[in-house]
């Protein structure tokens, strides 16, 4: 399918193979191709230099970077990638699209994978596994979940990628076993692992649920099923993953003392529970307040145990320590004695994402004293700071209903603020429609139900003292 318009063609995705993801449309201008932001002048091969075309004989994953391309690279390692790709044709000598590759996965490198980007060597891989694989900070805390008795087997990592979860998980295992189905992300595993400390590491290019049946018996394996259809579509649910592991639940029993499974962070947590009857513990993982994964820990023993659910909210850096998590069990969330608040108080508490998703609503009332408005509104308020709460503390400046006095009266003193709400009937949208309010500022307004059913507004500032999950905005 194409259109043109103003001497311009656009092709489908797939006319263009090169630069991992970057061309996602190809434009034919003038004498110049341009592809997303990126123009290419006329070469061989349909238009591109032949330096942009990446044949599979000078794949990156195949450890044939020419000098002159590895060179190129150290001296780029920091340019606007588009900008290189524009001067393809005066370096004719360098395979640019493995290059651009290369720095653009550097530069993510260097905040997402701090140790890959320091340590001298590593290939990386196309723009979408970058994209798709683990950052160091979680990859690290999947490795936290191993204990030490469990290193005197074997690990297996059934769905290896670019090796971040491995590598990190597999430290400290005498027997490592990365599997992969695809060629090139397990020719990089082979240069890389040794790099990262782990020159004993078996790197298997395979299918996991043909080798699984024949695996011998394993300390712990490690699975991140593929979370997206044939078409390329994001999947949540369990069974629709690949592989899907309520189908291979028995077998993964039968072949580890642990498995530790990760998942996408929208997967009902209720649900996954029902499936997978061995779940020790889940883990709902963030980084910087956002949601990123969700880990279920299995045993073969933990059949009659109440799996523990594990609110872990991490720094966007590795830490010298990880925080201690607030956990719990359902059974403990619904025997929790908490208060329901009179009315609005000095302080108001937002829970960060990691509790939402995790479903602690009366437990982090009970846990941390403070008073929830309304069963469904999941914000609370007290008298006192709490210093330690884990999400977002504001000091009340004042609050109101929604009727015309009391509405003009707010909105006299305030002409911009952030909005929020919680169990109310409108959206954020409808709401700053409605109040006419600029976004932003440093005031932040609420509007929610209080218990006896009163729709409200509430006007505040962030607390003195902000609370430990600052990142939480």
């Amino acid at each position: 399918m194409y259109a043109c318009a103003t001497r311009r063609i656009f092709l489908k995705p797939n006319i263009l193979k090169m630069v991992g993801r970057f061309p996602y449309y190809l434009y034919l201008c003038g004498k110049q191709f341009v592809c997303g932001d990126t123009a290419f002048g006329y070469g061989q091969r349909g238009g591109f230099p032949n330096n942009l075309y990446p044949d599979k004989k000078n794949c990156m994953a195949k450890k044939e970077i020419s000098p002159e391309t590895e060179a190129f690279i150290e001296e780029h390692a920091g340019d606007n990638v588009q900008t290189l790709a524009l001067r393809a044709a005066r370096f004719p000598k360098v395979n640019m699209a493995t290059a651009i590759i290369q720095i653009a996965a550097r530069q993510t490198a260097r905040t997402k994978l701090p140790t890959w980007w320091k340590t001298t060597g590593i290939r990386y891989p196309s723009h979408l596994a970058m994209e798709q694989c683990s950052s160091e900070v979680t990859a690290r805390y999947k490795a936290a979940l191993i204990p030490e008795e469990l290193k005197s087997g074997s690990f297996t990592d059934l769905s290896g990628g670019f090796g971040v979860d491995f590598a990190c998980m597999a430290q400290g295992f005498d027997e490592a076993t990365y599997v992969e189905r695809q060629e090139e992300l397990c020719s990089l595993a082979e240069h890389n692992l040794p790099l990262l400390g782990l020159p004993h590491a078996q790197v298997v290019n395979a299918d996991s649920t043909k080798i699984l049946e024949s695996l011998p018996q394993q300390s712990v394996i490690f699975a991140d099923p593929a979370r997206r259809d044939l078409k390329g579509r994001k999947t949540v649910l369990i069974s629709d993953c690949d592989p899907d592991i309520s189908r291979l639940h028995e077998l993964l029993m039968a072949k580890a003392r642990r498995v530790i499974v990760k998942l996408s962070p929208m997967l009902d947590i209720s649900l996954a529970l029902e499936q997978l009857p061995t779940i020790r513990e889940v883990h709902v993982v963030a980084v910087g307040g956002e949601c990123k994964e969700l880990l279920l820990v299995m045993e073969p023993e933990a059949r009659s145990a109440e799996a523990r659910i594990v609110c872990a909210n991490l720094p966007t850096s590795i830490p010298t320590v990880w925080p201690t998590p607030f956990s719990f069990t359902k059974q403990q969330e619904e025997e929790a004695d908490y208060q329901l608040a009179t009315g609005v108080k000095a302080y108001l508490y937002e829970p960060n994402s990691v509790l939402l998703k995790a479903g602690a609503f009366r437990m982090v009332a009970a846990h941390y004293g403070v008073e929830k408005l309304h069963p469904n509104s999941h914000l609370y308020t007290s008298d006192q700071l709490i210093k330690d709460f884990p999400g977002r503390a504001f000091e009340v400046i004042t609050h109101g209903g929604f009727g015309k006095r009391e509405v003009k009266n707010l909105l006299e003193s305030v002409k911009k603020a952030n909005l929020t709400v919680r169990n109310f009937p409108n959206s954020v949208a409808d709401l700053r429609k409605r109040l006419k309010l600029a976004e932003g500022g440093d005031d932040y307004l609420f509007a929610t139900t209080l218990g006896e059913g009163e729709k409200v507004w509430i006007l505040c500032q962030k607390a003195i003292g902000e609370t430990r999950d600052e990142n939480n905005d």
